[in-house]
C-alpha cells in the first residue's frame, strides 16, 4: 500500500442518466486486489500501472471535503467505477467510511458499486444518507456459483457472501441491487445460471438488477484475459479469437435467449432492470426528512 498524489477526486459526470443518475464520480483508491480475470480497468487506455496493487490517494478526505463544500448544488456521488471502495485495506484506512460521513454532512447522495462485503459495516451511514437525499448500493455478482467465482474473481468475496451482504442491505431498507456484468461468453452465459441468479437475488430482497450479457475486450485487458483462459480453460481462447477477433464489445452468442429468461424472472419477482426505471425507483425510495416548524 502506497499513498499516491491526487489533485482532484470528486469530478463531474457528463450523462447522469446513463449510469444510475450519478452527477459526480469519486475514486479514493487506485488499483484493485480482487484479481478478476476480465477486468476492463486493466485496459491500456486507463494507464493504471500495477493494477493489482491497491494504493490510496494522499489527503483523500481533505480533498473530498474541499470539493464537496465547493459544489454549487448537491447530487449523487458515484464510486466504484475504477477501484473497489471496499477493498481489504478499507477495513483499516476507512477512507470510504470517511467520505460517506462527508457526503452525509454536505447533504449529497451516494451510489456505491462493490464486490466487497465490508459495505455492511456502513449500514447506518447509508440509511442516514438515504433519508436526506439518496443512497443506493450495487454489489457485482457475475455467477451464482462460488466455485466459478473463485476462478474468475479469485480474491473477491464469494458469490454467496455477496448475496448475504445484499440481504443485510435490503433488510436495513437500503435501496440495493446487482450489477450483473460482465457475463463471460461460453463460461457464465447459461440460461440456467441467469435464472438461478435472479431467483437468489429475489430471495435476498433486492430492488434492481442491471445486466450486460457480454464483456469488453480492449487492448491490455484482452491479453490478460486470454492468458488466464489458457491457464484455467485451455482451448477456450481460440473460440474467442474466432468469434470476436479484435472486437471491443463482445456480446454472448446467447444474448437474446438470456434477455428473455432474465426479464421473465425479473417481472415475476418485481425487480426492475432498465436504467431509467432503476433511477426513478431510487428517487422514489429516498424519503428526505423535512424539518418541522414546531
Amino acid at each position: 500500500m502506497r499513498l499516491v498524489p491526487a489533485k482532484t477526486i470528486v469530478t463531474r459526470t457528463k450523462c447522469p442518466e446513463q449510469w444510475f443518475g450519478c452527477h459526480y464520480n469519486m475514486n479514493l483508491y487506485r488499483g484493485c486486489s480482487h484479481g478478476c480475470i476480465y477486468c476492463d480497468s486493466r485496459s491500456q487506455c486507463y494507464r493504471v500501472e500495477n493494477f493489482d496493487e491497491v494504493n490510496a490517494k494522499q489527503d483523500a478526505l481533505s480533498i473530498v471535503e474541499r470539493e464537496l463544500s465547493g459544489k454549487r448544488k448537491p447530487g449523487v456521488v458515484g464510486t466504484g467505477a475504477m477501484s473497489d471502495p471496499y477493498n481489504p485495506h478499507e477495513a483499516e484506512l476507512k477512507l470510504t467510511r470517511g467520505a460517506l460521513k462527508l457526503i452525509l454532512q454536505h447533504r449529497f447522495g451516494i451510489h456505491l458499486v462493490t464486490k466487497g462485503t465490508l459495505v455492511v459495516r456502513d449500514l447506518e451511514l447509508l440509511q442516514a444518507i438515504g433519508k436526506q437525499y439518496r443512497a443506493d448500493v450495487c454489489i457485482t455478482i457475475t455467477t451464482p456459483h462460488d466455485e466459478i467465482a473463485a476462478k474468475i474473481e479469485p480474491n473477491a468475496p464469494s458469490s454467496s457472501a455477496r448475496f448475504d451482504a445484499l440481504e443485510a442491505l435490503a433488510h436495513a431498507d437500503v435501496y440495493c441491487g446487482i450489477t450483473l456484468m460482465p457475463i463471460l461468453p461460453l463460461l457464465t452465459d447459461s440460461p440456467e445460471d441467469i435464472r438461478l441468479l435472479v431467483r437468489r437475488a429475489a430471495d435476498c430482497g433486492v430492488n434492481f438488477i442491471h445486466p450486460w450479457f457480454g464483456m469488453s475486450l480492449r487492448i491490455g485487458q484482452r491479453e490478460h484475459y486470454y492468458r488466464q483462459l489458457d491457464r484455467l480453460w485451455p482451448g477456450l481462447r481460440r473460440q474467442y479469437e474466432v468469434t470476436y477477433g479484435d472486437r471491443y464489445m463482445c456480446d454472448s452468442p446467447r444474448s437474446s435467449e438470456l434477455w428473455d429468461v432474465f426479464t421473465q424472472e425479473c417481472r415475476r419477482a418485481g425487480i426492475v432492470w432498465r436504467m431509467e426505471d432503476i433511477i426513478e425507483a431510487a428517487g422514489a425510495w429516498a424519503q428526505p426528512q423535512q424539518l418541522s416548524l414546531f
